[in-house]
């Protein structure tokens, strides 16, 4: 059975300080290169495009960046509901991402966490249909993986419902009410 790699307790901070001026641009997302991405699902297959797509959204224009987030979100988190393998392992750059002032699509990162926090697909089928659980890929697992993953980083919170930009606020204070913070 092909299932998500256990995942161990993330030893690294998510509130970290952004650096002045323009030197968060120019920063990679910390550990990205550290995720074997081709050995991992998304909805299209392989996972390898990921790690341009986080950087797009990291780096790009407003354009460019909510078109990288929009591919994204339908790699990891098909039609706002279904997760897949490479999730979980996605889940904490987006959280870092969210938390980038320079990023322009920060509300719909936020709101993408929201709805992998708030997956239950394939736990609810599998509820019904149990042989589910017996196949070679665990969508469950992953499902269950990618709720945690999003759990984990739920520190960075308050920080994010503190924005003056109000649509963060919002979008914050919708998933820390998912979370049941």
């Amino acid at each position: 059975m092909r299932t998500a790699p256990k995942r161990q307790p993330s030893t690294e901070r998510t509130d970290h300080p952004v650096p002045p001026t323009g030197a968060a641009r120019t920063a990679p997302l910390t550990g990205l290169d550290r995720v074997p991405w081709r050995e991992i699902q998304d909805s299209t297959g392989c996972a390898a495009a990921i790690p341009l797509l986080l950087d797009r959204v990291a780096r790009g224009d407003a354009d460019t960046a909510r078109a990288a987030l929009v591919e994204l979100r339908g790699r990891v988190c098909q039609y706002g509901f279904v997760v897949e393998q490479a999730t979980a392992a996605t889940v904490p750059f987006l959280w870092e991402l969210a938390q980038r002032p320079h990023v322009t699509c920060r509300a719909e990162i936020i709101q993408l966490l929201k709805n992998i926090a708030d997956a239950r697909q394939w736990e609810s089928t599998a509820a019904v249909y149990p042989k589910l659980l017996n196949h070679r890929e665990n969508h469950v697992v992953w499902e269950r993986a990618a709720r945690q993953a999003v759990h984990e980083r739920r520190g960075a919170l308050r920080r994010l419902m503190a924005e003056e930009d109000t649509e963060i606020a919002r979008a914050t204070t919708e998933l820390a009410r998912t979370l049941g913070v």
